[in-house]
C-alpha cells in the first residue's frame, strides 16, 4: 500500500466521481482508475460501488476512509514538527473565521512582522469551523459564536457591547441610554438569515421580548453603517467611534447585548508554532487596546 494510493482515494471518496477526482489531482483517468483498483486488491474488498459508470463509496470504503484520513493527517503534523525542528520553513497556519471584521487589523500586523509565514484563511459558520478543526483541516478558528465541543480550546480575546445605531435626527438620539423594547416599533436593518451577527442579534431580541420589523438585510457591517446613515431605520451595531462617529450610538440597559469573539483550536492534534505565535500575538493585541 502506497501514500500515494491513500492520497488518491481520499479525493476520489471526496468527490465519488472518477473524472473529476483525475482532473484534480492532474493525472490521466485511467491511471487513476488502476491505482484505486490496485488498492482494493490489496485491501482485499470493493470500497465503491460501481453502477453504469457511477461510483458511491459504500460502508467498506466509509470505514476505510475515517482511517485514511486520521493516518495522513498525523503524517501531516509530523512533517510540519519535523520541519519546525529542523528549521526548514517559517511555518504555515489555515485559519477558518466566520467574520474578518474585528480580526484583519491584527492579521496585517502579525503578517508584518512574520511576513514568511504563510497563512491560508477560510471563511465558514462557527459550526463548520468546529468540524474543520477536529478534523485537522484548519489549525485555528476566530468566531463570535461560543463553541462547546470535546477536545476543543478557546480563549476569547475581545469583548464587544452592541449599541443601537440611530441617525443623529432620529427620536431616540437624545436619550443616554435604552431598552431594547424602547425601539420594539422602529424600522430595523439586519443581517441576512444565518449570518452570524445576526444569529446573535436574535438572540438579543428574544431576550428582549421583541420581533423586530426589517426593512432591509445585508451581510456586511459597513452597509449596515451607511443605510442608518441615510435614516432608512436603526440597527444593532458594535463599533464606536471613528468612521462611525457621525452616528448616534446608544448604551443598551436591557438585554446585555455583547459580542464575545475567540480563538478556538484541538486540544488532540498537533498544533504548530506558527499557529501558537499567532494565538499569542493576537491575544496580546486586544488585552493592550
Amino acid at each position: 500500500m502506497e501514500l500515494l494510493q491513500l492520497q488518491y482515494f481520499r479525493t476520489v471518496a471526496k468527490l465519488e466521481h472518477m473524472t473529476r477526482a483525475a482532473q484534480e489531482l492532474r493525472i490521466a483517468q485511467p491511471a487513476l482508475s488502476k491505482t484505486i483498483a490496485r488498492l482494493e486488491e490489496h485491501v482485499g474488498v470493493s470500497l465503491f460501488d460501481r453502477h453504469g459508470g457511477r461510483i458511491r463509496l459504500n460502508s467498506f470504503g466509509r470505514a476505510f476512509l475515517n482511517k485514511v484520513e486520521a493516518a495522513l493527517g498525523l503524517l501531516d503534523e509530523a512533517k510540519k514538527e519535523v520541519l519546525e525542528l529542523a528549521g526548514l520553513e517559517q511555518g504555515s497556519i489555515h485559519l477558518a473565521t466566520s467574520t474578518l471584521t474585528r480580526l484583519s487589523e491584527p492579521l496585517g500586523k502579525f503578517l508584518t512582522l512574520h511576513p514568511h509565514v504563510n497563512m491560508q484563511i477560510t471563511q465558514a459558520s462557527t459550526a463548520e469551523i468546529a468540524q474543520l478543526i477536529e478534523t485537522g483541516a484548519v489549525d485555528i478558528g476566530f468566531t463570535a459564536m461560543p463553541v462547546d465541543h470535546p477536545g476543543i480550546a478557546y480563549a476569547t480575546v475581545l469583548k464587544e457591547d452592541l449599541y443601537l445605531a440611530v441617525h443623529p435626527k432620529h427620536r431616540l438620539a437624545n436619550r443616554q441610554s435604552i431598552r431594547l423594547s424602547d425601539a420594539a416599533d422602529e424600522p430595523f436593518i439586519g443581517y441576512k438569515e444565518g449570518f452570524v451577527f445576526q444569529r446573535m442579534n436574535d438572540m438579543f431580541f428574544r431576550e428582549a421580548g421583541i420581533s423586530p420589523k426589517f426593512v432591509c438585510r445585508v451581510d456586511e457591517p459597513a452597509a449596515v453603517v451607511s443605510l442608518v446613515r441615510t435614516g432608512l431605520g436603526v440597527a444593532l451595531f458594535g463599533c464606536k467611534g471613528g468612521e462611525n462617529s457621525d452616528l448616534t450610538l446608544l448604551p443598551i440597559e436591557y438585554p446585555v447585548c455583547q459580542r464575545n469573539y475567540q480563538l478556538i483550536w484541538s486540544e488532540k492534534r498537533y498544533f504548530s508554532l506558527a499557529a501558537r505565535k499567532f494565538r499569542d500575538f493576537v491575544i496580546q493585541y486586544f488585552s493592550s487596546r
